[in-house]
């Protein structure tokens, strides 16, 4: 498999995959930014997804995290093919609080069969000031079209 970066509808079309996912729906998921290995999305922090007010649980930070990087992996395959989180760590540095959960997610190897990739994720205060909260490391298994 030659790994070349898809045209720009379907990295819409990625995008569109992504957001009809009901985990991203419930969590008000957002692309700010798509392109050939490089995403950049958000959530905002509710009160629904918090164990203290404005501060998130782990669970919606993981989750962020893994759509971006997945994501990040998903823009370098070839037209038709899917891919699946096979594997991802998280590592917690700052609480996830402000007003909203911002996550840019890259690939830092593609394969044939696997994928590994990254999400760095930023708490954005009410005035825009982003502060490194977490950071992820993931695999991607790639899975060709049928």
């Amino acid at each position: 498999m030659t790994i070349t970066p898809q045209s720009p509808s379907q990295l819409q079309q990625l995008a569109q995959h992504v957001l009809a996912m009901p985990m991203a729906k419930t969590l008000g998921l957002a692309f700010t930014r798509v392109a050939p290995g490089d995403i950049e999305v958000e959530i905002p922090i509710l009160d629904a997804f918090s164990f203290r007010p404005g501060q998130l649980q782990a669970t919606p930070v993981f989750a962020i995290a893994d759509f971006a990087a997945i994501a990040a992996a998903g823009t370098l395959l070839p037209p038709g093919w899917l891919n699946a989180t096979v594997d991802a760590t998280l590592k917690l540095v700052a609480p996830a609080k402000g007003a909203l959960l911002r996550a840019r997610g890259r690939v830092v190897h593609a394969g044939k069969l696997l994928t590994i990739c990254a999400a760095d994720l930023y708490a954005v205060s009410h005035s825009g000031q982003e502060t490194l909260c977490a950071t992820l490391l993931g695999t991607a298994r790639n899975i060709p079209g049928e």
